[in-house]
C-alpha cells in the first residue's frame, strides 16, 4: 500500500467516528434539553371560563358551553370531563346524539360516545379535552390549551 492510499483510508475512518460522535452527541443534547426544558405550565386562574358551582352539576348529563367551545360532562361517579366542541376531523361543531348519549357531526357524520371517543369515522381520534380545576367549589375550564388525545382514560376525570 502506498503512503497516498492509506490517508485516504484513516481520514474516512476518522470523519465517520468523528461524523458518528457529532450525531449521538447533538441526540444526547437534544433528549437532555428537551427533558429539563418541559416544565408542567401554571394555569392563571384569570384565564379559565368559568362553568359554574359544582352542584349545579346533575350525574349523567351533558351541559353544552358554546361559548367556551366545549361540552361538560358528569359521569356516573361525578367525574367531571370538558370535552371539545371541534369534531377532529375538520372542526365542524359536533352536536350531542341522544340515541348514543354522546356526540355527533353533522358535516361528515362522525360519531362519538359519551367520553368523547370515535364510533364511527370519518375522525380518526377522539374529540380533545381542556383541563377542568375545580376552584372554591367552582368548575372552571382552561380553553385555551385542548388536549389531544387518542382515547379515553379515567385520568382525564376530575372530581370534586
Amino acid at each position: 500500500m502506498t503512503e497516498k492510499s492509506m490517508k485516504k483510508k484513516v481520514s474516512r475512518r476518522k470523519f465517520i467516528k468523528i461524523a458518528i460522535a457529532a450525531a449521538v452527541s447533538f441526540e444526547l443534547i437534544y433528549v437532555l434539553f428537551g427533558l429539563l426544558g418541559k416544565k408542567k405550565p401554571k394555569i392563571d386562574s384569570a384565564s379559565l371560563f368559568n362553568a359554574g358551582k359544582v352542584s349545579s352539576f346533575e350525574n349523567n348529563k351533558i351541559y353544552p358551553f358554546t361559548s367556551g367551545r366545549f361540552y361538560l360532562s358528569r359521569f356516573d361517579d361525578g367525574g367531571l370531563l370538558a370535552i371539545s366542541i371541534k369534531c377532529t376531523h375538520l372542526g365542524c361543531m359536533v352536536q350531542t346524539d341522544i340515541k348514543t348519549k354522546g356526540f355527533s357531526c353533522p358535516c361528515h357524520a362522525s360519531k362519538f360516545n359519551k367520553y368523547g371517543e370515535v364510533l364511527s369515522p370519518p375522525a380518526t381520534r377522539a374529540l380533545d379535552v381542556f383541563q377542568i380545576v375545580i376552584e372554591n367549589g367552582q368548575v372552571k375550564v382552561d380553553v385555551n390549551k385542548p388536549i389531544k388525545r387518542r382515547g379515553f382514560n379515567v385520568s382525564q376525570l376530575t372530581y370534586a
